[in-house]
């Protein structure tokens, strides 16, 4: 991504994004642009937007490694909708070599709440020093507690660049991811060509949200651990995500290798509700 918009807005330090918009329970809005169209949004956003800055770098390199049972129930919440659903994840900050394990809840009204624990980055591909947290979790928020009793085992990996904005009006903000790939196994597949826009709210539509409406571009159904491996993974159900797969994932040749993706699933009707 250019980085000369993000050089133009106002930068604004770690601690004090947190301080302002931690947005641990929080709505999230996923949208896909084209990386040719993020230095536009972003210039539109000059006078509204501060970016994370730290020592002078405002775009940041993340690897996410996701964890699910030997029968998917992670992914399989996912694909079927069930009303509250969960991840289990490390993420490391590849700049600064920081980790963290995370449990994720998506529950009604399309709330998400995320558990944190700061984890060892070397430890980053499997869950076992942080099971019992991961489990506490869980439990805590009535996801399957029999789930105590199932391995957690590393599915995916993912890696991309992201930049991270705060809207100070509103205290939302806004991430741009770019440069995403994933990885299962000796399955690697990579998507230069586009680029994730999450807002983040407590529950009202951002700035970003409305200027993206205008612009006709609507929120998109992706999820990094379940879009990526649905696109991986032909055999698995892809109803929630099939019209981005469709658009986004498989419109144009991807870059995959050194398996390729077989052809894509003849349509069947569906449910996005």
């Amino acid at each position: 991504m250019n980085q000369s918009p993000l050089t133009a807005l106002a930068p604004i330090a770690l601690a004090e994004l947190v301080e302002r918009a931690a947005l641990q329970c929080r709505v999230d809005r996923k949208y896909v642009l084209a990386v040719d169209d993020v230095p536009n949004l972003l210039d539109q956003l000059g006078p509204y937007a501060r970016v994370l800055d730290i020592d002078g770098q405002r775009a940041f390199d993340y690897e996410s490694v996701y964890f699910d049972t030997p029968c998917l129930a992670s992914y399989h919440c996912a694909a079927y909708r069930r009303r509250r659903r969960f991840k289990v994840r490390t993420r490391t900050y590849l700049d600064s070599a920081q980790c963290w394990l995370e449990v994720k809840i998506s529950g009604a009204r399309g709330l998400v709440t995320k558990h944190r624990l700061p984890y060892l980055a070397e430890d980053r591909h499997t869950v076992r020093s942080g099971r019992g947290f991961v489990d506490e979790a869980l439990v805590r928020e009535s996801i399957w507690p029999a789930l105590a009793t199932s391995p957690l085992e590393p599915v995916l990996t993912t890696n991309y660049r992201r930049s991270t904005l705060l809207l100070p009006a509103t205290a939302s903000r806004v991430t741009i991811d770019t440069g995403l790939s994933w990885h299962d196994g000796d399955r690697i597949l990579r998507l230069p060509g586009i680029a994730v826009v999450e807002t983040k709210t407590r529950s009202a539509a951002s700035l970003v949200d409305r200027m993206l409406w205008q612009q006709g571009v609507r929120p998109v159904r992706i999820s990094k651990y379940a879009t990526g491996l649905a696109a991986l993974r032909l055999d698995l159900p892809d109803v929630p995500w099939r019209r981005t797969l469709r658009r986004h994932f498989r419109a144009s040749p991807p870059l995959v290798g050194p398996a390729s993706i077989a052809p894509i699933r003849s349509e069947q009707e569906a449910s996005c509700a």
